[in-house]
């Protein structure tokens, strides 16, 4: 029996678009069948690339053609939203690229619609489709790490200073969507944000998020595009061991056994008040590089939207993750 192919029309075809271009004409259980740009250069640029593919300026004939089924949506943050309500109104799956709007009510208003229609609406979280931030979560889950006491995360850069959002709206959805799924997306008790807008007035470049989650589990997101290294670095500190996650590294995943000990001794006290006393075990043992079997992220967010929408499955980046990341950053 031949299976369906997948229809798929693509808006926006900016920075991170070429990228969905590539995946999206390379799978071979979709067709992408029109591309939108309200660039002429960009247009060309598809057309250069792949000129069986049509392409146009009007995303109007996406939403017209009954025959497509998909849209996957790369364009500004401002336009995620009525984009998305347009596809999901002419009863189209849609895959939007993060964040998939800024405010908490549009997602919901996604979410009531996708859900009305039994349409998958798929954020592009891709570090959820990672490799590494993949075996990490098993090794959390496991408790190899002991109890998670605290995670910190660096995303930093000399530039892409962008417009439409600040640097927390840029890069924060990466660390949040990576920390929420590892802690099972449960909601942080406390939320504060400091942040500096040097560069463009109201748009802050650099930012540093505090969060408090249940368990007293701390955790720290410092984003900048002003610092003079490029650092997508993550470390997760547990009362056994420790893991860090390097993105740009020639190992991603490196586990330290590592740790201080509490141990208490019995005896003699010049505090009357209490019985115990304490001596640090201070542990120091091997670095582990664990091998981490490497697919293409966006490839493997690419076939989980299809099979999401051809095969039913449960998507990882649904409207609830989508929920738990943005709430934190529009009440920050």
């Amino acid at each position: 029996m031949k299976t369906k192919k997948l229809k798929i029309a693509q808006i926006g075809v900016g920075y991170w678009g070429p990228n969905l271009l590539r995946n999206l004409v390379s799978n071979s259980r979709c067709k992408l069948e029109l591309v939108v740009d309200i660039s002429e250069s960009r247009r060309k640029y598809v057309s250069s690339l792949y000129p069986e593919i049509k392409v146009s300026d009007d995303e109007n004939e996406i939403f017209l053609n009954s025959n497509i089924d998909a849209v996957v949506i790369s364009t500004p943050v401002k336009t995620h939203f009525n984009l998305a309500m347009k596809a999901l109104d002419s009863n189209k799956h849609i895959l939007v690229e993060k964040p998939m709007s800024t405010k908490i009510n549009e997602i919901e208003k996604i979410e009531i619609v996708s859900k009305k229609r039994k349409l998958t609406a798929m954020s592009g979280h891709t570090f959820l489709f990672n490799s590494a931030v993949n075996y990490i979560k098993k090794i959390i889950d496991s408790e190899d790490l002991g109890k998670i006491r605290y995670i910190y995360s660096q995303r930093l850069n000399l530039g892409r200073i962008r417009s439409d959002v600040d640097a927390l709206w840029n890069f924060a959805p990466h660390d949040l969507s990576i920390i929420n799924y590892w802690l099972g997306n449960i909601k942080p008790k406390k939320i504060n944000r400091s942040g500096m807008a040097y560069v463009q007035e109201g748009i802050e470049d650099v930012s540093f998020l505090n969060l408090t989650y249940p368990n007293d589990v701390l955790v720290n997101i410092h984003v900048s595009w002003l610092d003079p290294h490029k650092i997508r670095k993550m470390t997760v500190v547990g009362s056994k061991k420790m893991i860090v996650y390097d993105d740009l590294g020639k190992h991603k995943v490196a586990i330290y056994d590592k740790g201080i000990d509490r141990m208490a001794v019995l005896g003699e006290n010049m505090d009357f008040d209490k019985n115990e006393l304490y001596n640090f075990n201070y542990r120091s043992g091997n670095v582990i590089f664990p091998k981490i079997n490497w697919q293409e992220p966006l490839k493997k967010e690419v076939n989980h939207f299809i099979d999401c929408i051809l095969e039913k499955k449960k998507c990882i980046s649904d409207i609830e993750h989508t929920k738990s990341v943005i709430s934190i950053l529009e009440k920050a």
